[in-house]
């Protein structure tokens, strides 16, 4: 869910308006790979529910549950991924064409503000976490920093109700665009 309270706590409510009538829901049954490894990726994807596991070479790198964002370095860098993502129970993510967001990123410059602010944010705690976690940081760091790797930042701890609040207001509009 980090993931998402980095994007839901800076997209604003017209932003998430415009990404639930953008996108579509897709089923995933377990074992259901939705990106491949060196292949284009088409789409960004938020898991609504379920679990989704990341890999490469048969390795697991992650797990995935609901509310995190998957595709986003493809989707920044235009390149091929480095790892798949397979459902691993049956699951729903909702997917947002690549080309389309590309679209309103062109011609709407507030919503690319907010839009690359947030994915820059989380690509940046990601590196964080997992530089932590791979045992780069210093001994003098650990003494100045003394945080936890997975502790949410204090600028961001602000808007963690917001962010919450706009993801369950997507659900809604997702099953409500579902539905009708």
């Amino acid at each position: 869910m980090r993931k998402a309270l980095y994007m839901f706590g800076i997209l604003d409510d017209s932003d998430l308006e415009w990404l639930s009538k953008s996108g579509s829901t897709r089923l995933l049954e377990a074992g259901k790979t939705i990106i491949t490894q060196g292949k284009p990726v088409g789409s960004l994807f938020i898991v609504l529910n379920g679990e989704l596991q990341v890999y490469s070479e048969e390795i697991e790198i992650a797990r995935l549950q609901s509310g995190e964002i998957v595709g986003e370095i493809s989707f920044v860098d235009s390149r091929p991924p480095l790892a798949s993502v397979k459902a691993v129970v049956d699951s729903s993510v909702f997917a947002i064409n690549a080309e389309l967001v590309r679209g309103k990123l062109a011609k709407d410059a507030s919503f690319a503000s907010r839009f690359y602010r947030a994915v820059a944010i989380f690509l940046a705690d990601r590196l964080r976490v997992t530089t932590s976690r791979f045992g780069y940081r210093r001994a003098d760091q650990d003494a100045v920093e003394n945080t936890d790797p997975d502790e949410l930042y204090p600028e961001l701890l602000e808007a963690i109700d917001l962010a919450a609040t706009r993801f369950d207001k997507l659900l809604r509009r997702i099953s409500a665009h579902t539905a009708g």
